[in-house]
C-alpha cells in the first residue's frame, strides 16, 4: 500500500503498528523519499482490510490524499516493523 498526502511526521506509520498490533497482522511500514508513507500487512483478510481502511484517514494529524493498494503474495512476516 502507498499512502500519499501528509502522513509524514504525524504518527502515520506508529498509528500503523499499533493497530496492527490488536488486529494480529504482521508487516511493515516506511516513509518514502517521495513523501509518501508505504506499508505491507499480510493477515486475515478482514484485518487487512481494517488497516486499510483506517489508513484512508490515518490518525488525526494526517491528510491523506490518497491510498494505492497492491496485492502481492505472502511472504510468511511475523510482527510489525518501523523502517
Amino acid at each position: 500500500m502507498i499512502v500519499r498526502g501528509r502522513v509524514q511526521g504525524v504518527f502515520f506509520r506508529d498509528s500503523l503498528r499499533q493497530r496492527a498490533g490488536s488486529h494480529q497482522v504482521a508487516g511493515w511500514a516506511c516513509n518514502r523519499s517521495d513523501g509518501a508513507v508505504e506499508a505491507v500487512f499480510e493477515g486475515r483478510p478482514e484485518d487487512v482490510e481494517r488497516l486499510v481502511g483506517f489508513a484512508r484517514s490515518g490518525p488525526r494529524q494526517a491528510d491523506v490524499e490518497s491510498v494505492e493498494v497492491l496485492e502481492e503474495e505472502p511472504e510468511g512476516l511475523t510482527g510489525f516493523e518501523v523502517r
